[in-house]
């Protein structure tokens, strides 16, 4: 192996280990990752949004039944 051909290696070598550590910053960067999700959420909401207002009206639902059920519960012991 020469000197020119040893040179070629490594400098491939860093590249693909910069690519490689981009790649991983992209996919670590949350701020990103939320912001994809929210658009996903808001498209999602657009194009069908009864889906959505269940859930909303479930959680509720089963919210006040919690805050019921922890209050009215008979166990004080």
């Amino acid at each position: 192996m020469s000197t020119i051909d040893a040179k070629s290696d490594a400098a491939n070598a860093r590249a693909e280990l910069a690519a490689t550590l981009d790649a991983i910053e992209d996919r670590l960067n949350v701020p990103k990752r939320v912001a994809e999700l929210q658009q996903k959420v808001v498209a999602s909401y657009e194009k069908n949004s009864l889906p959505w207002i269940i859930g909303g009206v479930a959680a509720a639902v089963i919210a006040v039944g919690v805050v019921a059920w922890a209050i009215f519960s008979g166990d004080d012991d």
